[in-house]
């Protein structure tokens, strides 16, 4: 099964949260796509709610239902936080790293990168998203590929914007990740006790 390649602001505004990157639509509208998204909403059932809590993670992450199933249990298995578990796979995947190390302006296109084998782990080229980035990996964009405009727009755009667990170095473009993100550290608006309480059921 392919990437949702459907329209980004509808999901959006579903959530009522600009997931994909900053959103006009979202903006705009506060309120959910289709016919009836300004009329009356029914109450959500608990499960409802679980169940929108996981599908806003799928899509922030690029996530595909399996992998996502696969990733909480692997998350379960550790000793701790479950929620907070999972948000640091999922944080830790290849293509997440990369567009938090400012290579990519989003995580579509920190994943078109890595298919596209613009990108080496510890010296070695790499062209899978889910890749599982452990402490002390270093990624770096390849040599012939740091000129392009796309990573180097990037880069300037977010100059400024920088995360604890990630070391940077914009001369050689080149990120390590120096140790697992907290919870408090990780900007996405998940509420993920909502995930765990899901497929605890």
């Amino acid at each position: 099964m392919a990437r949702y390649r459907g329209p980004k602001a509808k999901v959006a505004r579903r959530f009522n949260d600009p997931i994909f990157g900053p959103s006009k639509a979202v903006q705009k509208k506060a309120y959910p796509p289709g016919q009836h998204g300004r009329g009356r909403r029914k109450k959500q059932s608990e499960y409802a709610i679980q169940l929108s809590e996981k599908q806003k993670a799928k899509y922030t992450y690029g996530v595909l239902e399996r992998q996502f199933a696969n990733l909480f249990d692997k998350a379960s298995r550790k000793s701790g936080i479950t929620g907070e578990i999972l948000l640091q796979l999922l944080e830790t995947r290849l293509d997440n790293t990369i567009y938090r190390l400012g290579i990519a302006p989003t995580r579509r296109a920190a994943r078109q990168l890595v298919l596209h084998k613009h990108i080496t782990v510890n010296g070695e080229i790499v062209n899978i998203p889910s890749f599982a980035v452990k402490i002390g990996d270093e990624i770096e964009v390849r040599e012939k590929s740091k000129s392009l405009e796309a990573v180097t727009n990037s880069v300037a755009a977010t100059a400024t914007k920088r995360f604890p667990w990630l070391e940077w170095s914009p001369s050689e473009l080149k990120g390590k990740l120096i140790s697992l993100p907290m919870r408090e550290d990780i900007p996405e608006n998940i509420k993920e006790q909502l995930i765990v309480e899901l497929y605890s059921k």
